[in-house]
């Protein structure tokens, strides 16, 4: 560790893009708070460049981009050689290849950021290998999951993992804070569209929409197919920009969070969306999943509903004195716990942990980057 802090290099998903997906904005606060802890930090992002840029980009370290694997290692083997932790994120194209060359390459440390960990078990099991090869696991020096609970111990005993940790998504502050609108929806849910989570949304969602036809609900995200049988009082809206969040959660009485299939057989695994809407003080509903009362405590912070009855008496019967408090204890949490500050301390510590400790990685080589350099020094002036 320098007296700037580590040096991190990144590989993900596109961060400056306007779509505002979860990925981009888990690892944008991301970012921004290391660069706040006094870190440096290079994104390198595989995507087309917006047709706008993005003004906040500076704020959270260097964003570069490349459009082969064949240009990364052109460009970007002398980073990769000096950072002191070089993290791949999951669903990078070609994430196999970029994993399998930079933890050959790193100087530091190399680790891998699993923001769809219950998938990337299910891959595994199945030989699904694009992203990470079950070899590729245990070449790593750190696996970070977003997936906490028994996936760590998994990820460890069953798929050898050389140090398994959580760090869940987390949220940024100064983009998800409440936006007092005018009350617009009664429940709203906000998420693209993905077959595993059609029937929670079916059952907690659309049905209800169809007994309470005097009530507004509204569903926002993309791919949506054409055949999904909307009721009238169901707005249909396409993707929503990741600064107009705040407003579209203020616009409603309740927020459905839904969970897919894979995470929610895993458990411990709380989206970004949801603690983007709590942030924004949003009365969520959720239709649950193990290990959620880690996170948020149902009935207090967090409202649980597993059936169509359920969500009918939250509407109907629940005081709006009552609904609001749920809502202004949830952001309550998330700023004490659940913040990108949080996870930015958190990998701090993998950080330091990981630095120190020996690796395994590469048949136990020696320690590289710039905190490398500094405990080799240390070893010959007390030798």
């Amino acid at each position: 560790m320098t007296a700037s802090g580590y040096s991190y290099v990144f590989l993900g998903p596109s961060i400056t893009s306007p779509r505002g997906d979860e990925r981009a904005t888990t690892y944008s606060g991301l970012l921004r708070a290391l660069v706040d802890r006094g870190h440096t930090a290079l994104f390198l992002e595989r995507d087309e460049p917006p047709a706008d840029g993005d003004p906040a980009a500076s704020r959270r370290g260097e964003v570069a981009r490349y459009a082969s694997l064949e240009e990364l290692k052109d460009r970007f083997s002398g980073a990769v050689r000096r950072a002191d932790l070089v993290i791949v994120g999951s669903r990078v194209p070609e994430g196999a290849a970029i994993g399998a060359w930079v933890t050959g390459e790193a100087g530091g440390r190399a680790a891998f950021h699993d923001l769809d960990t219950p998938v990337t078990v299910r891959e595994l099991a199945t030989g699904q290998h694009e992203h990470i090869t079950p070899a590729l696991v245990s070449r790593y020096d750190l696996y970070l999951s977003s997936t906490g609970g028994p996936a760590i111990e998994l990820l460890e005993r069953r798929h050898g993992a050389v140090r398994a940790r959580p760090l869940h998504c987390g949220v940024d502050p100064e983009l998800h804070f409440p936006e007092p609108t005018a009350c617009v929806w009664d429940l709203g849910h906000l998420g693209d569209y993905r077959d595993d989570c059609h029937g929670a949304l079916e059952r907690l969602l659309l049905r209800p929409a169809r007994l309470l036809p005097r009530s507004s609900f509204a569903v926002a995200g993309a791919l949506y197919p054409a055949g999904v049988d909307l009721p009238a009082n169901v707005s249909r809206l396409e993707r929503i920009p990741a600064g107009a969040h705040r407003g579209f959660h203020g616009a409603q009485r309740f927020t459905l969070d839904v969970t897919p299939r894979d995470a929610a057989d895993v458990g411990h695994s709380p989206s970004a969306r949801l603690f983007e809407a709590a942030a924004c003080g949003a009365t969520v509903v959720s239709d649950g999943w193990p290990g959620i009362d880690a996170f948020f405590h149902p009935g207090e912070e967090i409202l649980i509903a597993r059936s169509t009855e359920d969500v009918l008496r939250l509407l109907c019967d629940m005081p709006d004195r009552a609904r609001a408090a749920v809502g202004r204890r949830a952001r309550r949490r998330v700023l004490a716990e659940h913040t990108a500050a949080h996870r930015a301390e958190a990998l701090e510590r993998y950080t330091r942990e990981v630095l120190d400790a020996g690796s395994r990685r590469r048949g136990g080589g020696g320690l590289g980057g710039q905190r490398g350099a500094v405990l080799r020094q240390r070893r010959c002036s007390d030798g």
